[in-house]
């Protein structure tokens, strides 16, 4: 039985007036307030104040990371920046020396909050030419996977675990799929199908350290920046252990099926073996982690119904899965 645990957000009112009551934790000018500009895992808020001060406020999610799982993530940022060349947002810290604050209100218990240096650039929509800048993006994830390949981790290290188990097994991160939007009986049966032909298949080709390690997780374009042509990396929330390729299936979350994923594809892996070569196993099972994303996020749209996303993806979402489903068995049938 799957079953699921993710509590349900906060009101955006109660979730602004937290930022706001919070923001006497930094050393900010007097006149500083926060602005809601994106609610989807965490809630995001521009801080802004008349002198031209911006940074970035992320309220934590109730219950989705502890403070050292927050340290740690911050603890690989750091690392990625300083060893790897790898710009990442800079955490600031508060009065009282610490990365990450804590602060409740009357209507919402205690949060974890963080503040984060404005970087500037724009998020990239669908329909631009991304093909330049999935190149560098997949050199960016070489980067990243060669550092944390090599990186020795703070003892004690904790963070999310993004492999098969935890997307169809019986405590899914991020909900069933079968409960996602719109999923009806025949799309069921196909994606059924295709978890178990996916499963075996990550089965056999396995968790060696050179496939399976530290990610970003979340590399689609709402996480990523433009700014003169240079591809800028942002929020890693949901850095984890998982499969490398991984990283790419995230990179064209909610455009699986776009005209320009082949070619998206084709750049990502050529700037990606400038930096790391792969082997051809590597490659062919792009297209499981693919379909194991797609159907992540059918979950995700299920159990985060409150977010703009979700409600953008939900009348169609659950079809398109079923006909990527359907694309991947015709290439990879039941043995």
């Amino acid at each position: 039985m799957v079953t699921s645990s993710i509590p349900s957000e906060a009101h955006p009112d109660d979730l602004a007036a937290l930022a706001r009551a919070a923001l006497h934790r930094w050393n900010l000018p007097s006149d500083a307030d926060a602005w809601l500009i994106n609610l989807s895992e965490n809630a995001t808020f521009l801080v802004t104040a008349a002198g031209g001060h911006r940074s970035i406020l992320r309220v934590h999610r109730a219950g989705y990371h502890t403070p050292l799982a927050i340290s740690c993530e911050l603890s690989w940022m750091k690392a990625l920046q300083a060893d790897a060349g790898i710009e990442t947002p800079v955490p600031v810290a508060g009065i009282d020396g610490a990365l990450v604050q804590q602060l409740g209100t009357p209507d919402i218990a205690p949060r974890q909050l963080v503040m984060f240096e404005f970087l500037d650039g724009v998020e990239p929509d669908p329909d631009d030419d991304l093909v330049a800048p999935f190149h560098q993006l997949g050199g960016l994830a070489a980067r990243a996977h060669l550092h944390a390949i090599g990186w020795q981790r703070p003892d004690p290290f904790a963070r999310l675990e993004w492999n098969d188990e935890t997307v169809f097994g019986p405590a899914p991160i991020w909900g069933d799929w079968r409960v996602g939007p719109s999923v009806t009986g025949a799309e069921m049966a196909v994606l059924e199908r295709a978890e178990t032909v996916l499963r075996s298949r990550l089965a056999a080709y396995g968790k060696g350290p050179e496939r399976y390690g530290l990610i970003h997780a979340d590399m689609r374009l709402a996480n990523l920046l433009i700014d003169g042509g240079n591809t800028r990396l942002i929020d890693f929330d949901d850095c984890g252990s998982g499969w490398f390729m991984y990283d790419f299936a995230a990179g064209i979350s909610f455009m699986e099926d776009h005209q320009q994923v082949p070619a998206l594809r084709e750049a990502w892996l050529d700037g990606y073996q400038r930096v790391r070569r792969l082997s051809p196993a590597d490659i062919v099972e792009i297209d499981s982690f693919v379909l194991m994303r797609r159907m992540a996020l059918l979950a995700w749209a299920g159990s985060h119904a409150h977010t703009d996303q979700a409600r953008a993806v939900a009348p169609h979402y659950a079809s398109g899965s079923a006909a990527l489903a359907e694309a991947y068995l015709g290439r990879f049938p039941a043995c």
